[in-house]
């Protein structure tokens, strides 16, 4: 009997089985759109609690929520490269910057995403930051089907606007301050336009189906927006994220190996001088102001007549730390650097339903093939999404994982986060009672027992960096551990 009512319940739930395609019979299109560096400060996230987004939120309300993803990499090329081609940074060996996955021998004639969507007749469109930046010509003529404009990081100020030299290395592109006068001159600003035009012409053409994927770049420094975006968060009332002095107290020295030598500043440089307030309330005016270009696109959408067979798909590639666990910028295998929004809404897809079992960005691939109704493509090492559409209220068994360099991984699910380093060290913390971070369970008998369970899901294969591997990379030559090529020297640390 208790069997026969768990299938009443599995059948109750799935009401709104995903079919595979829209009401017409056609399969749906699809609208991608990835935003750089956005952690999990949206308002259904409740990341931070000041963050204005109503469209993200408004879209999330319209579709289904997955409030426990997390990337593949803390980083912008090997996430995306991952989503691209549904495979993990310890399969390809892109960890850093660089390499570009089509020029190395092991990964250059993998089909794509994008690709694959191709090949069983959907037009591809790719606009703004979709790949890592600096599309080759290559690349151009095989990635896509349709580019649209690049758009970028400008326009930029004639000097910087935080005048201070950075503690570690002083990029160009670390600042943040109110720039320009008005938003139209901003990239972002222009891309969206650009979008929303095309929508508008998709609308009213015959190409179909489609799958339009769009990239902004901020909350990418630099965190540049204009003074209107700054009015939703007045000066002397930003709530900065708690970082107390303690907080890496009980975390291995090795994690600072993860993010060594940063452009991107410590939170000590930040309060020496009087910045994480200014920086704080810079990342979250450049928020809004994506929330809103992404609400003009949504919008664009509605107006072309295609919300009704056309799935949205929006998610980050990685979060971004603001002070938390000492330090700003990605690159850590903490909560903060790898959790991101994960929405997806349109024909057949549950609306306003969240789930808190932990996914993966991998998982986008073999999810988007299953909703087109596409036959499966071999090898992709994510797990489809559609289990969560058909039944809502699904439970997963595998977690999520994130990867930064050879060796180091954190393993996520439900309740639980563990990281394992590259020389041993580990970390483990209970998510629902300890959400900071703030209490390393290692070492405790207590939870020695989960420890062990959560180690079973590092994985196994973590090819050595690939050729041509550069920036943000770690690794061990001999005894002793580098840092893009530099020797680290643990004395010399900047914390």
């Amino acid at each position: 009997m208790k069997y026969l009512t768990q299938i009443v319940l599995a059948g109750l739930l799935c009401v709104n089985t995903y079919q595979g395609f829209t009401q017409d019979g056609s399969k749906p299109n699809f609208l991608f759109i990835v935003i750089d560096d956005l952690n999990d400060w949206i308002g259904v996230l409740n990341g931070h609690p000041q963050v204005k987004t109503p469209n993200l939120d408004r879209l999330a309300r319209r579709g289904y929520l997955f409030a426990n993803a997390h990337t593949q990499s803390p980083l912008c090329n090997p996430s995306r490269t991952s989503v691209l081609t549904g495979l993990r940074p310890g399969t390809t060996g892109i960890y850093g910057l660089a390499p570009r996955y089509r020029t190395l021998e092991s990964t250059r004639e993998i089909v794509s995403l994008p690709q694959y969507l191709a090949q069983h007749g959907y037009h591809t469109i790719s606009a703004g930051k979709v790949l890592h930046g600096g599309i080759t010509p290559e690349e151009r003529k095989s990635e896509f089907i349709e580019w649209g404009p690049d758009g970028g990081f400008g326009p930029f100020p004639e000097s910087k606007i935080v005048k201070e030299k950075l503690d570690m290395v002083d990029h160009p592109l670390v600042d943040w301050g109110p720039f320009p006068d008005s938003d139209s001159s901003i990239l972002d600003y222009k891309l969206a336009d650009w979008a929303s035009h095309r929508l508008i012409e998709l609308g009213s053409s015959a190409i179909r189906p489609f799958f339009f994927a769009l990239g902004f770049h901020k909350p990418h420094v630099p965190l540049y927006v204009s003074q209107s975006w700054y009015e939703l968060y007045p000066h002397d009332n930003v709530i900065l994220p708690p970082a107390p002095e303690s907080d890496r107290n009980d975390v291995p020295d090795f994690a600072w190996y993860l993010h060594w030598y940063l452009p991107e500043p410590r939170l000590s440089w930040l309060i020496e001088h009087q910045q994480w307030e200014a920086k704080v309330r810079a990342y979250l005016a450049c928020i809004s102001f994506i929330d809103a270009q992404v609400g003009r696109v949504l919008d664009a959408l509605e107006s072309a007549g295609l919300a009704q067979s056309t799935i949205v798909v929006l998610w980050s590639d990685h979060g971004y730390h603001l002070g938390e666990n000492g330090i700003t910028g990605k690159n850590s295998l903490w909560e903060r650097a790898t959790r991101v929004p994960l929405i997806f809404s349109g024909p057949g897809i549950p609306r306003n339903i969240s789930s808190y079992e932990a996914v993966e960005l991998l998982d986008l691939y073999p999810t988007l093939v299953d909703l087109a109704g596409l036959p499966e493509y071999p090898d992709l090492e994510g797990h489809s999404l559609l289990p969560f559409f058909d039944l809502p209220r699904y439970e997963r068994t595998h977690p999520a994982i994130t990867t930064h360099n050879p060796g180091n991984h954190a393993v996520r699910n439900k309740r639980w986060r563990y990281i394992s380093y590259a020389d041993g060290s580990e970390e483990l913390y209970d998510m629902h009672r300890d959400p900071h971070e703030w209490k390393n369970l290692v070492g405790l008998t207590t939870y020695d027992s989960i420890r062990q369970a959560m180690k079973k899901w590092i994985p196994t294969v973590s090819q050595p960096l690939a050729p041509g591997s550069r920036h943000r990379i770690l690794e061990k030559r001999g005894e002793y551990w580098y840092w893009e090529d530099e020797k680290i020297d643990f004395d010399t640390l900047i914390d």
